[in-house]
């Protein structure tokens, strides 16, 4: 008995971990994909706004 409940915690531990894992991941890759995005715009264009350029970004990838 006290070795089900042993596993039981560990496997609850275990998907807590995993889901705090994932929103710390969710938001560094948001940053890279903005960054991407601003240094396409920047090779792209002839005159280049970095606010501007971050504002474009951020309104195309929300849309998706």
């Amino acid at each position: 008995m006290k070795n089900k409940i042993k596993t039981v915690l560990f496997i609850l531990l275990s998907i807590l971990a995993l889901w705090f894992v994932r929103f710390q991941y969710a938001d560094y890759n948001l940053k890279k994909t903005i960054s991407a995005c601003i240094v396409a715009q920047k090779q792209t264009s002839e005159k280049f706004d970095p606010k501007k350029a971050k504002e474009y970004c951020i309104a195309q990838i929300k849309k998706k």
